[in-house]
Formats: structure tokens, C-alpha cells, sequence
């Protein structure tokens, strides 16, 4: 079902760039019908209707492109500072969304700050992940993660919206990842290959 997730996928990518660059009303009515297709045969694959895929798709406007996804990796005593969400109670590298109008970096400091109270020198480009090339979940986006090291300067853990708590944990210790958002792969990667990975 994976191999079929990816194809209807694309299927959606090539709809929503008919619908933004087609100009004939009668092609644009095709998009709109192949879009709905699409999402409906993601829906049997994702644990959403394809209702709800609409609702996420109507706010991805313009060319269909992948999303852009920033993490930090901090460390201290070969330990790994990680985030809970809120909501779910599961763990994450601090980060998300990647805001128009700011650098990589900028926008690396701007999460960090916000669901740690962290204030951090950004260093170098560690990774960056592409979640197409994942086969454990399928996700309605592709998202490119950068994954940035970074060192703190200053600050505390304040309790904000989006995490309800920081920790530092070994390898061997790990709390429940949000696996969409990090893996034990991922980390593993992050700690033991020094040199920038992409996949």
C-alpha cells in the first residue's frame, strides 16, 4: 500500500499544478476531478478522510512543492535535548516549519527559542532528510528536515503551547518519538556520522 501512497502522491502533486497553472476551464475542471480522485485513494492508505486531506491541501496554495522543516540537534554529555509535545506526549528534536521571510538559521533560532526558552548559536548544516524516501509512515507532504547542530548561550526551559517539557537523553534511553517528526534512525545518523548527511 506504501508503493500506492507514493503514486497517489504525485497523482495530487500533478492535479494542484494543473489547477495553478492551467488556464482552460474545461482542463482545470479535470485537475479539480483528479485532485479528488487522488485524495480519495489516499484516504484508504492514511488514517484521514478525504475530507480532511482536502481541508490540508486548500491551505497549500500555489505550486505543489515540498515543505520545509527545521530541527535542532543539541548535545551535552553525549546526550541528545529533545521536546514533548504538548498534545500527543511524545518527543521530538525542538523545531517545525520553516517561516517565509527568514533564513534556515533564523528560523532554526526562532523554534528553538520558542519551545525551549533556549537562546542558541546556531553551527552547520548537519542533515537533511527527505520523509519521501520513508516506508514506515506514509505522509500526505513531502517534507525536506534541515537538521542544524546548535549550542546554547543562555536560558531555561519555559513551558509554552506547543511542548510541555525538555530533557537531555542517550541513545539508549530514548522517551516515545514523534516518529513524523524524528526518528531513532534519524538521531542515530545525526550522532554518529560527522560529516553533513542527505538522503
Amino acid at each position: 500500500m506504501k508503493d500506492y501512497f507514493a503514486q497517489y502522491k504525485r497523482l495530487l502533486s500533478i492535479a494542484e499544478a494543473g489547477l495553478y497553472y492551467g488556464k482552460d476551464v474545461y482542463d482545470k475542471e479535470r485537475y479539480q476531478e483528479i485532485k479528488e480522485l487522488a485524495l480519495h485513494l489516499m484516504s484508504t492508505v492514511v488514517d484521514q478522510d478525504a475530507a480532511a486531506l482536502t481541508l490540508l491541501t486548500e491551505k497549500n496554495e500555489g505550486y505543489p512543492t515540498p515543505k520545509v522543516d527545521v530541527r535542532a540537534l543539541i548535545q551535552k554529555d553525549e546526550k541528545i535535548l529533545l521536546v514533548e509535545d504538548s498534545l500527543t506526549k511524545e518527543w521530538s528534536l525542538p523545531g517545525g516549519y520553516a517561516e517565509i521571510g527568514l533564513t534556515p538559521r533564523e528560523n532554526i533560532k526562532k523554534e528553538v527559542l520558542e519551545e525551549t526558552g533556549l537562546l542558541v548559536e546556531v553551527k552547520e548544516l548537519r542533515a537533511i532528510f527527505d520523509t519521501n524516501l520513508r516506508q514506515d509512515i506514509p505522509q500526505v507532504f513531502q517534507y525536506y528536515k534541515l537538521v542544524f547542530e546548535c549550542e546554547v548561550l543562555a536560558g531555561d526551559f519555559i513551558k509554552n503551547s506547543e511542548t510541555s517539557n525538555s530533557d537531555y537523553f542517550a541513545l539508549n534511553e530514548l522517551p516515545k518519538l514523534s516518529i513524523k517528526r524524528t526518528t531513532k534512525e534519524q538521531l542515530e545518523q545525526l550522532v554518529n556520522e560527522k560529516s553533513l548527511h542527505v538522503d
